[in-house]
């Protein structure tokens, strides 16, 4: 899966403010469809408490935080899946990342054009959960017809293969004729691995963004309400956002006018924040972390990966000549105040190659090449 996430949306919701937020690097915003025709993208670093705390604890050198890769992706229109509006183009750009993040207007003004001259973030989530649909059903569509002919000259092995996509791809069509997901289709492992090349797009984890105004940060609101509503029965992530007041809050340049900026609005933290917290945990990645007096560091890792794999993302000579891993939880930290203490408490541990990385370990790798 791409470590990547997608954000889209229809034209004009604020897909490109928020990247350009999140990034802090500049993306084409006007009050215009299409203005972002190519794709923008922006490397964010992960926030993390627990890499600030060993910060604090260690003061190193220098401290290294985790990071995640945005990609704002133009607006699709209702047609994009038939090419309208660059439909064609702007859905082979959501094809290429790992999860998608879909941005929903949920603010009123008129000042801002709208595509459909109305506020309804049901019908604009419907409209752009559709468009993936059909995109992905002529996917479908055209891969069950050369699965069919192909399965005619095969040999046996191949046609068990054969067997096993179309299985796959008979559950999954009838749900996109009907609008929906290809992640709603209950698949064997077996039938993920052989529909893997398709690269469904409605099979990639999903999280909707509700763009808001101040109002909607402070209070609420009726169209927060609706998007979460619909996100619950889909079993998906939601973040709320103020485009505008997160485009302001990176403008400024010290840590305690963000602080105070951010209490005004009664947040700990920035919506963006959250976001690629949300982003980072959705594609599958995990943070284990280094820390010393030279360097504090969050790793990037996938949920499940054993102790060598993780060494490996370190370097690949760690992996290749890996002993043993030296690990003690982050909690445990907190809770102890020091490695002395974690090892009298018997919490420090000493782990070898079938060892599954934790979320949140802090770990030392013994190698040897």
């Amino acid at each position: 899966m791409a470590i990547n996430c997608g954000i889209v949306g229809l034209p004009n919701v604020g897909k490109s403010t928020i990247f350009s937020a999140l990034t802090s690097a500049p993306a084409e915003a006007a009050n215009y469809p299409f203005c972002t025709i190519n794709p923008n993208i922006g490397i964010v670093d992960v926030p993390d408490s627990r890499l600030d705390f060993l910060t604090k604890k260690f003061q190193p050198k220098k401290t290294i935080p985790a990071a995640v890769e945005f990609v704002d992706i133009a607006g699709l229109v209702k047609g994009a899946s038939k090419g309208e509006g660059l439909g064609n183009q702007f859905l082979g750009h959501i094809r290429e990342v790992g999860v998608i993040a879909q941005v929903v207007r949920c603010f009123e003004n008129t000042d801002i054009i709208h595509v459909n001259n109305k506020i309804d973030p049901a019908d604009d989530i419907v409209t752009i959960n559709m468009e993936l649909a059909f995109a992905d059903l002529d996917t479908v569509t055209k891969r069950i017809d050369k699965a069919v002919r192909s399965s005619r000259v095969m040999g046996k092995d191949e046609q068990k293969k054969a067997a096993v996509v179309l299985s796959a791809l008979e559950k999954i069509k009838p749900l996109l004729e009907n609008g929906e997901s290809a992640r709603k289709a209950v698949l064997s492992d077996d039938e993920k691995e052989a529909i893997y090349d398709c690269h469904l797009i409605t099979m990639k984890p999903q999280m909707y963004v509700c763009n808001v105004d101040e109002d909607g940060i402070k209070n609420g609101n009726k169209h927060i309400d609706t998007v979460k509503a619909l996100a619950a029965a889909e079993q998906a992530d939601v973040v709320v956002i103020c485009g505008k007041f997160e485009a302001e809050l990176a403008d400024m340049e010290t840590e305690e006018e963000k602080i105070e900026f951010l209490s005004e609005l009664g947040l700990k933290e920035s919506g963006l924040a959250v976001l690629a917290r949300a982003a980072y945990h959705l594609m599958g990645l995990r943070t284990f972390f280094t820390a010393g007096e030279d360097e504090c560091r969050a790793w990037t890792i996938h949920s499940g990966d054993t102790a060598p794999k993780a060494a490996g993302v370190i370097h690949t000579d760690f992996e290749k000549g890996f002993i043993k891993a030296e690990v003690y939880a982050f909690d445990d930290l907190v809770k102890y105040g020091t490695e002395a203490d974690i090892k009298a408490a018997g919490k420090y541990r000493v782990e070898g190659k079938e060892y599954i990385m934790q979320d949140g370990d802090v770990v030392f790798f013994k190698f040897n090449v």
